[in-house]
């Protein structure tokens, strides 16, 4: 008994240790990286209103993360909508994004979907932990290209992303653990000042 408890204290402890690192990284978010994801929300709303499309991207968790932002936007989030806002993942169709990959290359499975579905006034978020990761760089190149706006989710030192896109939110660190979950928080929030912005989420958008 006395080492089955002692066994309970040590994950305790450990789950303890992930989130007061979790609380850590949180308290320590500049208040110039809270100022731009209102700005990001800002643009994005601007789009929506316009009748232009969002698109998200990303690898790995940060296609979770990519999905699960795009299915708030199209749902909804804490307002009722009387129609959801056009948001698109690049990540969830399997057969273009393993064709692409397959006939061309992994690093154009984004950009070749935005050349055959995005347009001038579209925004383009686009999700990478490391901020370096080739596909989703490409596909900023090719938003820039298409007349799309850009905006990052990064982290670490916000690697290549962070300087390519037009506002970047970055989490600082190097647990990527930390990073997507920050991610993924900015994420809930983000959609719901978009929701705050359009309208109060109200009013249905015209396409």
């Amino acid at each position: 008994m006395r080492d089955a408890m002692s066994e309970q204290d040590r994950y305790r402890a450990q789950a303890a240790g992930e989130l007061r690192a979790l609380k850590k990284a949180i308290d320590e978010l500049p208040a110039s990286e809270i100022d731009r994801l209102v700005e990001m929300a800002r643009v994005i709303s601007a789009a929506i209103e316009g009748g232009r499309a969002v698109f998200t991207c990303g690898n790995g968790g940060s296609a979770a993360d990519a999905q699960h932002i795009a299915g708030e936007l199209v749902g909804r989030f804490r307002r009722k909508k009387a129609s959801g806002y056009r948001a698109f993942a690049l990540t969830v169709n399997s057969s273009v994004v393993t064709s692409i990959a397959n006939d061309y290359s992994y690093d154009e499975i984004f950009s070749r979907q935005l050349e055959s579905v995005g347009g001038p006034g579209d925004v383009l978020l686009a999700l990478s932990t490391s901020g370096n990761s080739p596909n989703v760089m490409r596909a900023v190149e090719t938003a820039g290209s298409l007349g799309m706006t850009s905006l990052a989710f990064t982290g670490g030192d916000g690697g290549a992303l962070y300087r390519a896109a037009g506002i970047s939110f970055r989490v600082d660190g190097g647990d990527f653990a930390r990073i997507q979950e920050i991610h993924m928080a900015a994420g809930h929030i983000l959609c719901g000042l978009v929701e705050e912005m359009v309208s109060g989420g109200g009013r249905k958008i015209s396409p």
